[in-house]
């Protein structure tokens, strides 16, 4: 047997790496890293794996990949390709160079609409491929749920499926030809066999040569069910499946490299057939009182030639509704609080049709003894917003606090439709029997459901795991099922794979991998000589996993839980080696599912939008810093060392992730632990200082201003004294701010507002206080035409109201704490007496819902969140009860939105918008926008202010200047900087559009 993944091959390939790097450096145009930091962020995938790689290259172009494989192979030094990391067995972590195709390889290279096909390079996101193919009333059809992440060379490597697949196959259905290297660097074209040249014709004989050998083998131990990924495609030279390989049954030899996990080539470049853009889809959801009836009701449902039907169990359905971005969407498809749903959908050219086969499904439930049963979803934006929280199902489970996780490693087992309810019965009696239960989701129209036992791998998940696996396959091979289904062997299915196929065959795919790579090079342990799957020393969380001891500043005790994989409770502690208070157990939180690679919808990640750069990703920042909170990035490099304040340069706290995340990863809270931190190890800057206390400097500038306010823009030596950047334009301080503005404003006391039906408190912060207090007049007089008494409340010692934003950014967390403590103080009497608390400033607004029920500060944090509204929520609220309606003129322009990323973040962006639609004829239009840029101090710094823009041109910038006419809404200052720098043009609050609007 040929064993590549052996300790002394990777000793090897870790003694070549300074000549590997030397070479790479001197002979590429791509990008090379060998630090751990980075390294360390490319050692896992969305898997339970860790391995170290060798070091990580990211080519510019084709020749780079070339030059990086023959330099590989000349040092002996194995090689990984990879895409989006997103592999849920292992496939993409090992000790070898890895090679990231994502960041540049990610071309259409030619789209043929005529003979529908695509050719592309490997590192395109497959969302991308279908929004260039659109055009063409086209699109690529395998679509799996990591759509917005996947690339099309990992899908390939995987033979990705997809929630379609009975209706459109699986890649290798769908792929025409792939040009690849292998790992002596010889490119060559795997296509049709009557098309390929010498080099290929040779490779297919061979192959052809094993399957004619083994033919009895293949017919008898092949699985027939269409999800079956396992091992190499030896039968595509004897197609015995229910749907062949290629449309006129020829072979294809190209179909060898799908799913050969990049151990047996290096792709260049894919040719993919494409299908026509169903016109119309409807939806039907099902719900179940038990999990065995949506079980039984599969086989039944794919008699109406669905094109998916697809399984959300009651965990998912509880999880997506503790979302709040989720939770009104899942809610629509319920019917009282069903054990399961599954998802239905019709789609075609004809919608009359389409819904005449929806009506059919309702008559089969009856038919069944379930009338009644199903929610009918014939809109398509209600479709496309569910079929999101069901791509979202294993990143919703995998939210579960605690150590104990949802566990991939049988979750693909695939079985006919007539034995699904039996298998999935046999399965939950084997988690009982361990001590555990599982977390369902997927693809019941092919019989394959993605389950996973909930394991705690830093305890004896490891044993556990082992026997359920051994439980598990009995129940596969009763029911002729494949154990492998869809998401590939990896490092947590490969050894399975001489289970599944017997010793003969897999002998024969491991002289598949020996004939094209010799030297066992490519991806070496996957497939063929892999390790165990419960080889502890793998693990991302080994038993002997600890983390260095750390006293955090904030309270993250909300992480540190145990749950009970079988009753669900959490209990508190659960220490599992956490010596930092639960701060790394919300590390962990990321299991490093990718979503946060998204470009076309979310808030996340801006930074990593523009830099396409893994150490600037959510996923990468998490990564970096569980790898120092764990002592693995070195024994003098902990939370507050470079690395990690590398990987945190360009996390702009935009709570992006908060929301979007769906394990619910908040790196805008990390990173304020990390400021304090840093800044108690290695001080504050005299930048961060003096931006840290400009509410404290607010009232002296504001006597003084003509001695604080810069010309303009910062001068030259000021930008290299403070690193301001002299290319912005600075706020300015004024005389004439809100507080001197107060007595002609018609404020009450503090006694007329408790004694007042209807009054509120207006938090003015510093930046609508000091620099633009014309907002905070404004709100005012709003608030006021709806017949509200406006109390401003102020601090004890008679200073502004302030939230600590700025020295929480800063790292000043006493300071912070200490302002914080004296705001709240002044406003829980208002509160308890039952007066809300209202806001301009979302990021101002917001700490009191967020970062205060963190900071130390009692119990009357949390009794004041609840209250503190933003002036759209306040008003959205008051107006949905009859209690605001103001007499406002008509619209006469039209009305661009840009959401504050604290308001995306905390969902507060549909009051935005209904607020506006209370002006006669207004048709206010959200922009679809991630972070303007600025993110407080973050666009100011001359050493970001590149980045700042680049992240504004994203979107939100081309917008705007494509709206001349438009009145231009951003509630955040520092959102109003950015548009005013970057387009030349005023974004105004909210509160100044309503004031304009009122007829007075």
């Amino acid at each position: 047997m040929n064993a590549p993944f052996t300790p002394g091959l990777q000793r090897a390939a870790q003694a070549n790496a300074a000549e590997l790097e030397r070479r790479l450096r001197r002979d590429t145009a791509g990008e090379v890293a060998f630090d751990a930091a980075s390294r360390g962020r490319y050692a896992t995938d969305a898997s339970i794996y860790q391995i170290m790689p060798t070091g990580v290259f990211v080519p510019r172009t084709p020749d780079d990949v070339a030059a990086a494989i023959g330099i590989a192979g000349e040092l002996g030094t194995p090689l990984l390709s990879r895409g989006g990391g997103t592999s849920q067995c292992g496939q993409t972590t090992g000790a070898a160079l890895v090679i990231d195709h994502s960041k540049y390889l990610r071309r259409v290279l030619s789209v043929d609409a005529d003979k529908r096909i695509a050719e592309v390079e490997p590192g395109i996101v497959l969302d991308h491929l279908n929004a260039q193919l659109k055009q063409h009333g086209l699109w690529y059809p395998v679509d799996v749920s990591t759509s917005a992440q996947a690339t099309l060379g990992g899908m390939a490597g995987n033979n990705s499926c997809g929630s379609r697949s009975i209706a459109y196959g699986n890649m290798v259905h769908n792929v025409a030809g792939i040009d690849g290297w292998l790992a002596d660097g010889t490119l060559v074209s795997f296509g049709p066999v009557g098309q390929l040249g010498a080099r290929e014709r040779g490779i297919a004989e061979f192959v052809r040569g094993l399957a004619e050998r083994h033919s009895a083998e293949i017919d008898a131990r092949w699985p027939k069910v269409l999800r079956r990924v396992g091992g190499y495609n030896l039968d595509i030279f004897r197609p015995q499946s229910e749907r062949p390989y290629t449309d006129d049954g020829s072979v294809n030899l190209a179909h060898l490299l799908v799913g050969s996990e990049g151990t047996l080539a290096i792709t260049e470049r894919l040719r993919l057939k494409l299908a026509p853009l169903p016109r119309a889809k409807v939806l039907g959801i099902v719900n179940y009182e038990s999990f065995r009836a949506a079980m039984d009701s599969a086989q039944h449902i794919v008699k109406l030639e669905p094109t998916a039907v697809e399984l959300v169990d009651r965990t998912m359905i509880e999880l997506a509704r503790a979302n709040p971005a989720f939770r009104p969407v899942i809610e629509r498809a319920l019917i009282g609080a069903p054990a399961a749903i599954l998802l239905v959908e019709f789609s075609g050219d004809e919608r009359g049709e389409l819904l005449r086969r929806l009506a059919r499904l309702v008559e089969l439930m009856a038919d069944l003894g379930l009338p009644g049963s199903v929610v009918e979803m014939p809109d398509e934006a209600a479709q496309k917003a569910l079929w999101e929280v069901r791509k979202a199902g294993l990143n919703i489970m995998m939210s579960l606090k605690g150590d104990g996780k949802p566990v991939s490693f049988i979750e693909d087992c695939a079985v006919p439709l007539e034995h699904l309810a039996d298998y999935t019965d046999g399965l939950t009696e084997v988690f009982a029997r361990h001590g555990t239960r599982g977390t369902w989701y997927a693809h019941a129209s092919v019989g394959t459901l993605h389950v996973r036992p909930i394991l705690d791998m830093r305890r004896d998940g490891a044993a556990r795991m082992r026997a359920i696996a051994e439980e598990a396959s009995e129940l596969v091979r009763r029911y002729k099922g494949a154990y492998s289904g869809e998401h590939g062997d990896g490092l947590c299915r490969g050894e399975w794979v001489r289970w599944q196929f017997g010793p003969a065959l897999d002998d024969a795919l491991g002289e598949i991998k020996r004939h094209l790579d010799p030297a066992g090079l490519l991806n070496p342990g996957k497939i063929v000589a892999t390790p165990k799957m419960d080889d502890a020393s793998l693990f991302r969380f080994p038993p002997a996993y600890r983390t260095i001891p750390l006293t955090p500043v904030y309270d993250w005790s909300a992480w540190n839980v145990q749950n009970d994989p079988v009753t669900e409770a959490t209990t508190a502690p659960g220490t599992g080696g956490d010596n930092t208070g639960g701060l790394a157990k919300a590390v962990e939180m990321c299991n490093n599912n990718g979503h946060c690679r998204k470009f076309d919808a979310g808030t996340m990640c801006p930074s990593y939008r523009v830099t396409r750069d893994e150490q600037h990703l959510t996923r990468g920042r998490a990564n970096t810093i569980r790898l120092a909170l764990s002592g693995q990035l070195g024994a003098d490099t902990g939370f507050t060392s470079d690395a990690v304040a590398e990987a945190l340069e360009l996390c702009v706290g935009c709570k992006g992730c908060k929301r979007d995340c769906p394990t619910g990863v908040d790196m805008a809270k990390m990173k304020l632990e990390f400021a304090a931190q840093r800044a108690a190890s290695h001080g504050i800057s005299l930048r961060d200082r003096l931006i840290g206390r400009l509410p404290d400097i607010a009232p002296l500038a504001a006597r003084l201003p003509w001695l604080f306010n810069l010309p303009g823009r910062m001068p030259a030596l000021a930008e290299r004294w403070l690193g301001i950047s002299t290319r912005r334009r600075l706020p300015q301080w004024r005389r004439d701010n809100f507080t001197a503005r107060e007595n002609d404003l018609g404020l009450v006391t503090r006694d007329q507002a408790l004694a007042s039906a209807k009054a509120v408190v207006l938090f003015v912060d510093t930046f609508n206080g000091a620099f633009e207090s014309d907002n905070a007049a404004d709100a005012v007089l709003v608030l006021q035409a709806g017949g509200y008494d406006v109390f401003v409340a102020t601090r004890a010692n008679g200073k502004p109201l302030c939230c600590g934003r700025t020295k929480l950014a800063a790292g000043m967390a006493d300071d912070a704490k200490a302002t914080a403590a004296e705001s709240l103080a002044s406003l829980l009497p208002l509160v308890d007496a039952g007066l809300p608390v209202v806001g301009l400033e979302p990021s101002c607004l917001l700490t009191l819902r967020d970062e205060w029920l963190v900071m130390g500060l009692g119990d009357g944090a949390a009794r004041l969140a609840p209250h503190a509204l933003l002036l759209e929520e306040f008003l959205a609220r008051e107006a949905a009860a009859g209690r605001f309606a103001p007499a406002l003129r008509a619209a006469s322009q039209p009305i661009l939105v840009h959401g504050h990323c604290h308001q995306k973040a905390f969902g507060a962006m549909p009051e935005v918008l209904e607020v506006l639609r209370l002006i006669p004829g207004a048709e206010p239009k959200l922009i679809e926008t991630s972070c303007c840029g600025m993110a407080g101090s973050f666009g100011y710094e001359a050493a970001h202010h590149e980045v700042s823009l680049q992240m504004a041109e994203l979107a939100l910038l081309p917008a705007v200047r494509a709206a001349p006419d438009a009145i231009v809404v951003a509630d955040g200052t520092s959102c109003r900087h950015q548009i005013a720098d970057g387009a030349g043009r005023e974004a105004v609050h909210v509160a100044r559009v309503l004031a304009d609007h009122l007829q007075r």
